[in-house]
């Protein structure tokens, strides 16, 4: 293709991960062609990193950053910058109004705060736990005296000057927000919209602009810790973070773009840097790689896959079962319980990055949980870092050109990783380096390998009904370990691993969502008029969140008539614990013939979550809440599909052959440029394909092959 041809590449999408270690860009084309961008993070300026991985990813096209940002319709980013504020506690001047006596509860949390996050030794010995400082200080917290019972009736009137009090208090106190979450305010929130147009009356009359979040305009559910902390986020987290976001969006606007950014949230759609609920963005990268591989399922046929996402700092595996999602309504994040929908995950703190360390009393190694993030490890001369990294291993190990990382843009020694493994991990445990960086590397597989088996068998599933998907940065490098003797229907890594979260920010619906809790209890046999009532109910629910989904969309520049609206609801069997989330069949709710078809769609979903035979509807049915997501359509990446050709790889894909140490042992892989090679090609190991941006280890006893739509099916022999 000529240069003049390539630059007439109309460029429509851009998508953005923003980790912790490596900036990736995704940009497809009018075509639905697409091209991956690579370059290191820059915590201290965001743009800086994203602009690199742009002009790194449009070089490939032949096109320029300006070129291709006139074209582009939309861009959606995800990052982790808002989770790093939240856990390094570098958010804004917060108050809180509660409930008179109730001023401590923030600052208590509910018990399972006082150990997140900690290994079981951590838990128990008073040396190594401890308790995060609140978002919220206890001198930034006020009561307002008033009283809404669990079934929404005024017990204790509102008094209206403590709440002036208090918001005047909080004004002198030069806070930046001001949060007001009140007992039941989502069973009746009269009261706590009171306050909130009480205490904005008092911060017009002081001059001052300080925003004001109300739990009830927010996130009206229930279990006041979660709803509270989550709130807290929009004003200590979220608005910085949204300054941030709007210093990308000016970035790429100073070099010719026209859109705004959309950001990846944590219900799996993406929303608007403008949004009001910006806390739904909290994690949103991992969520992006979750999309992409149910985008990926949908076109191809694949229906159970197993989510594997390695990077610089964890490991994160999701599930997609019968192509469906499961939705937690109560996470943690950041050592926090929160009200937010998000796509069920489960991370290991171990990637790519992390440090190695050796336990100084029974000289076990311990990986992680922190890492060198974008520094790489101590094999980059430039990078400060003095501790031994997985990435270390790597580079001794020959699984890392330490010349084209990143491309050539980073330059890695192995000569320092080596010395610096010696005298770190090989010495104290007398071991050869070679064996000492094998070992970790071992390790870290196995760890992995037990936790993903330990992940599916644990929900009642067996691997083998699954196809695993491998991405991320360090996924193809340890796609092989984690992966062997699992028995999974088939293990696929696409050739663009280490921006498929980027891809599927690119592949994410433009969407909002909302939430409202309910308590809705009926028996199975119930009269066909208590059925119509209840099903009311929940129509209402579903009304009001419409207004709110609508009105976010506007805001957006889209009119009623463009958005899609999809109701749901949260459901489980009365007495049980557990609810779960289920798309509604049916778009409105009225009479009683409604009301089972939504009762069916439970149980069928019910069924297939857990088993057929599991299912009790002699209990009868609890509403818990009510759900209401609005899309409007956007352009998508096209999943390549290019001819097959020979077994045989071409000549020009081999590269040479690498020394590469496993199951001690150096053995000599041969290497392969992944561009070069052709949908058909099959290789066996030992095998290294090489890219700029990852790289796909085959050991001996494994096989690859390249599909039609470029993606890589490893094989064990």
């Amino acid at each position: 293709m000529t240069q003049t041809a390539r630059n007439a590449r109309s460029v429509q999408v851009l998508g953005i991960d923003a980790g912790g270690t490596m900036t990736d860009t995704f940009f497809v084309d009018a075509d639905g062609d697409f091209v991956v961008g690579k370059a290191q993070t820059t915590p201290a300026n965001e743009a800086q990193g994203l602009l690199e991985s742009s002009r790194e990813g449009l070089e490939h096209w032949g096109l320029t950053l300006e070129d291709a940002l006139r074209n582009i319709q939309t861009g959606v980013y995800s990052g982790t910058a808002m989770l790093n504020r939240v856990v390094q506690r570098k958010g804004l001047r917060v108050g809180l109004i509660v409930n008179a006596g109730m001023e401590d509860f923030h600052r208590m949390g509910r018990a399972i705060q006082a150990y997140l996050g900690f290994a079981y030794e951590d838990r128990i010995h008073i040396n190594t736990h401890y308790y995060d400082d609140p978002l919220v200080p206890r001198d930034l917290t006020r009561g307002v005296a008033e009283r809404i019972d669990m079934m929404g009736k005024v017990v204790i009137p509102l008094n209206e000057e403590s709440a002036r009090t208090a918001a005047r208090d909080l004004i002198a106190e030069d806070v930046e927000g001001i949060v007001i979450s009140l007992l039941h305010s989502y069973k009746n929130p009269t009261h706590e919209r009171r306050v909130r147009d009480i205490v904005e009356d008092e911060v017009k009359a002081s001059g001052k602009t300080i925003p004001v979040f109300a739990s009830t305009d927010y996130y009206p559910v229930r279990k006041e810790t979660h709803r509270t902390n989550t709130t807290v986020l929009e004003a200590y987290a979220a608005e910085p973070s949204r300054q941030t976001l709007h210093g990308i969006s000016g970035a790429f606007k100073d070099h010719g773009s026209k859109f705004d950014f959309r950001v990846m949230a944590t219900h799996g759609g993406t929303i608007s840097w403008k949004a009001k609920e910006l806390a739904r963005t909290i994690v949103s990268g991992p969520i992006g790689g979750v999309i992409g591989a149910k985008y990926l399922g949908e076109k191809l046929g694949y229906k159970n896959i197993a989510c594997s996402d390695i990077g610089g700092t964890s490991f994160d595996v999701a599930l997609i079962t019968q192509s469906e999602l499961t939705i937690r309504n109560d996470p943690d994040m950041a050592r926090l319980v929160l009200s937010l929908p998000l796509v069920a995950m489960d991370s290991v703190g171990a990637g790519a990055g992390s440090f190695v360390r050796l336990d100084p009393y029974t000289k076990a190694i311990k990986l992680g949980p922190d890492s060198a993030g974008y520094r790489v490890g101590v094999c980059w001369a430039e990078s400060g870092i003095e501790t031994v990294s997985i990435s270390d291993c790597h580079v001794v190990l020959g699984y890392l050109n330490p010349d084209n990382f990143l491309g050539g843009q980073v330059k890695l020694d192995r000569q320092r990783a080596w010395d610096a493994i010696k005298v770190q991990v090989a010495d104290p445990l007398g071991l050869s380096v070679e064996d000492a960086a094998a070992g970790v590397i071992e390790l870290l597989d196995a760890e992995l390998r037990d936790y993903m088996r330990s992940m599916i068998s644990g929900k009642g599933y067996s691997p083998g009904s699954f196809t695993c998907f491998s991405y991320g940065g360090a996924g193809p490098v340890h796609t092989y370990g984690y992966t062997e003797g699992l028995g999974f229907e088939d293990v696929i890594v696409p050739a663009w691993a280490a921006g498929f979260s980027a891809f599927g920010c690119a592949a994410a619906d433009f969407e909002y969502r909302y939430d409202k809790s309910l308590d809705i209890n009926i028996d199975t046999d119930a009269h066909e008029a208590d059925k119509a009532t209840q099903a009311q109910v929940l129509q209402a629910a579903w009304d009001e969140l419409t207004e709110r989904v609508l009105e976010e969309f506007e805001r957006n520049g889209y009119s009623a008539d463009k958005v899609e609206l999809q109701p749901g609801f949260r459901m489980q069997y009365r007495g049980q614990l557990n609810d779960l989330e289920i798309e509604s069949p049916i778009a409105s709710a009225a009479g009683a013939d409604d009301w089972d078809r939504l009762v069916s769609a439970f149980n069928d979903t019910y069924g297939r979550v857990y088993a057929a035979s599991a299912r009790s509807p002699e209990l009868g049915y609890s509403v818990t809440g009510a759900i209401m997501r609005g899309t409007v359509p956007i352009p998508k990446p096209k999943i390549p599909e290019e001819p097959l050709h020979d077994a045989t790889p071409p000549r020009e894909a081999r590269t040479g052959t690498r020394q590469f140490y496993r199951k001690g042992r150096w053995v000599e892989a041969q290497l392969y440029r992944m561009e070069t090679l052709l949908p058909g090609n099959q290789i066996v190991g030992p095998a290294i394909i090489e890219s700029d941006a990852t790289t796909f280890v085959v050991p001996d006893g494994f096989e690859t092959w390249l599909d039609e739509h470029r993606l890589f099916h490893l094989k064990e022999l």
